[in-house]
């Protein structure tokens, strides 16, 4: 799994978080997050989720989180938050 921040109109920034399950599991994103209520604090759920195959690596076998962001940004048509300026 791995988790990245995307843009947000009210918060700036809201989780997200890229799963990889292994070969034959089943699992949703309503279950992953009943699973972390009560375990980690409420801002730190993820508020989206996506199932993929593989994670975006570099040549060298590292995850590429900034594509994953630019990707995550057009599927959940968040351009008008990620144009908004912060600080």
């Amino acid at each position: 799994m791995q988790v990245i921040g995307v843009p947000d109109v009210k918060y700036g920034e809201e989780l997200m978080a890229w799963v990889k399950l292994r070969a034959g599991a089943e699992l949703t994103g309503e279950q992953l997050r009943a699973f972390c209520h009560g375990k980690i604090a409420t801002f730190k759920i993820p508020h989206y989720w996506k199932f993929v195959e593989s994670f975006p690596m570099t040549v060298n076998g590292k995850v590429q989180k900034y594509k994953m962001r630019e990707m995550a940004v057009e599927e959940l048509k968040l351009q008008v938050a990620a144009n908004i300026k912060t600080a």
